[in-house]
């Protein structure tokens, strides 16, 4: 899930895209150099996301007694990375409201990306959808620039990001001003699955939003993914989606690498 809305943050940098000659109260940016901000900061944002200390509020999966998979409860975590960059110490501190003071901490890998965000998964993307500059809207009194995307009917996606994108439709907004991508939103036009669909299968229609906002540094960072949908799991089992992860509390705590 939250592939997705990484993926077509990613895919903003390889789009050469050509503006509507609709009027506009004022002229949309010039295509190529908006772009360019937009993935250099997108790139930045991965490269300095190790450096954040964070919490982090998600919604559990569970199985009830009559095999029927939902999402219900919630976790917060607390997420701390570790000097190398490499990993980070994540504890439990809530439960359904709850707080908790006795868990024991974990350690885990943080993600590591590569220079220019992963450059065969962000062409595969580019390939596989097709983006079109939409409008300009006022959102919060700043102006945002509208994408819409759709998957290309003959496209042939080799990546695990490229073949979850060709399933969804929907829109990105950017901040206009920081050249900022704020909130992406998609819905399946296909049905969507997991594991060769043995895993799971979800319905078409189902769908996905994610936003990013500034945090200390200046940096955008993720701040929420809500995922709702219907489907089949483990082939026979009705499973019922209402998934929400929110990232908060962020704290510059690394060393500039």
């Amino acid at each position: 899930m939250r592939t997705l809305a990484v993926t077509c943050l990613l895919a903003l940098g390889a789009l050469v895209q050509s503006f509507p000659s609709a009027a506009q109260e004022r002229p949309l940016p010039e295509p190529v150099s908006f772009y360019d901000a937009v993935r250099l900061n997108i790139v930045r944002a991965q490269r300095e996301q190790n450096r954040y200390a964070y919490k982090e509020r998600r919604t559990d999966l569970h199985t009830n007694p009559f095999g029927r998979i939902g999402t219900g409860g919630t976790r917060v975590l607390d997420v701390v990375p570790a000097p190398d960059g490499l990993t980070a110490m994540r504890r439990l501190i809530e439960r359904d409201n709850m707080p908790i003071s006795d868990s024991a901490p974990e350690r885990i890998n943080l993600p590591q990306r590569r220079e220019g965000g992963g450059p065969r998964s962000v062409e595969d993307v580019t390939q596989t959808l097709r983006f079109t500059i939409a409008r300009r809207e006022v959102v919060s009194g700043h102006a945002v620039i509208v994408i819409t995307f759709t998957p290309r009917p003959n496209a042939r996606p080799t990546t695990r990001q490229g073949r979850l994108a060709r399933n969804f439709t929907g829109n990105i907004w950017v901040n206009e001003a920081a050249q900022e991508v704020e909130r992406v939103e998609a819905t399946a036009v296909e049905d969507v699955s997991f594991g060769f669909g043995f895993v799971a299968r979800v319905r078409k229609g189902a769908t996905v939003s994610a936003e990013r906002k500034p945090v200390e540094g200046g940096v955008w960072m993720p701040t929420s993914l809500r995922f709702i949908g219907e489907g089949r799991a483990m082939l026979f089992r009705k499973l019922d989606v209402n998934y929400a992860t929110d990232w908060f509390d962020y704290r510059l705590v690394g060393a500039t690498r």
